[in-house]
Order: C-alpha cells, then structure tokens, then sequence
C-alpha cells in the first residue's frame, strides 16, 4: 500500500539533496520517478533543483493553479513521484497527490520546509501535517548546536526580520537555521539596541 510522505527540515537540512538522492535511488531499481517542484522556486532556475553540496536536476514545474491530478496522467504513468519545496504547493495540491496515492497506489514523497521565518506554518505544509502517512524531520544544528527549527531571515544589515511576506526567495545569503532560543536571544538583543 503506496503512503504520502512529508520530509521536513530547516533551511540547509539537505532536503534538497536527500530528494534527489531517493529519485536516483528509485531510478537505480528500474522505477520510473515524476519530479516536481513548485513554480513559486525560481532560486535556482524555473524547472531546476539544486541541492547546497551540488546536485542538481531538472524537475516539472507546478504553478499555482495547477490541478495535479490532471497533469500527473498528462504527464505519463510513473512509479513513483517526489516533490522538493512542498511547502509551496497549494493544500488543493496537497489534495490531489493524497488522491493519486490512494487512488493510483503510487508512493509520493513531498520535501520541504515546515514553517516560515516567523515560525507560522506554511499553507501546503500544514495540510502535510494533516494528511501524510509518514511525517519524518530531516534534522539540522543551529551555530550553538542545538537542534534548528527555526528559518531566520536576515536583511541587508543582518538584522533579524520579523515582519513581512511569508514567501521571500533566498538561501544563505538571506536565512539561517537556528534554534528557537537562539532566534528569540538575537530578537531580544536587536530590540535592546534599538531602545538605547
């Protein structure tokens, strides 16, 4: 019986890489796999995915207003299908890949952030939490070496931000993983000096 996965990790948890290293082991066994990512990614390129340590592949791409039941039988049968920054997808997406595993008996392993800089779930991501099968952290350390859970996005002066869109692209230039007691430390700091 096929199960939807959701792999979640801070930013810089290899989630990128750990889904392109199961498309290359399921390919490795003869199976065929539907790479898809989000068109709200275009960090790397429209339809690419690449991982921090280098690996990179091309992925279908997923807008928005995409109905993926309709596009995964566009697209071909395939044995199994990964989705790499699930965050993204819409929860009717989310949806619709609950419907292919069901339906199809196909294994869907989605790969993505859990929440945002402000530590607020991200749509697509809490209709995984609602939905998966399986829900397995993908751990990472802050600088302290604690277990991160928190992407902390940092401006141009390398301030904290702690307002704004949810969806801001960006990598190391722009988000750090830290743990939530480090975060609040460095928030709480900031405040401090902007008072004096």
């Amino acid at each position: 019986m096929a199960k939807l996965y959701f792999k979640y990790g801070a930013m810089g948890s290899s989630k990128t890489a750990q889904s392109l290293i199961t498309k290359f082991n399921y390919e490795e066994k003869g199976m065929t796999v539907w790479l898809i990512k989000p068109g709200t990614d275009t960090s790397d390129g429209a339809n690419i995915l690449r991982s921090r340590i280098g690996l990179s592949q091309e992925a279908h791409v997923i807008s928005p207003e995409t109905d993926i039941i309709k596009e995964y039988h566009a697209a071909g049968h395939y044995d199994v299908i990964i989705a790499d920054e699930a965050q993204f997808l819409t929860p009717e997406q989310i949806d619709g890949l609950r419907t292919i595993v069901d339906e199809e008996n196909i294994p869907v392993l989605c790969f993505g952030l859990r929440t945002d800089f402000l530590t607020h779930f991200f749509p697509g991501a809490r209709r995984l939490m609602e939905l998966a099968d399986s829900i397995t952290e993908i751990k990472t350390i802050c600088e302290c070496g604690s277990k991160a859970t928190v992407n902390a996005r940092f401006d141009e002066n390398g301030m904290i931000v702690t307002e704004g869109d949810q969806v801001v692209l960006g990598g190391n230039d722009r988000y750090i993983a830290m743990c939530h007691k480090c975060w609040m430390d460095r928030i709480r700091k900031q405040r401090n000096q902007t008072l004096l």
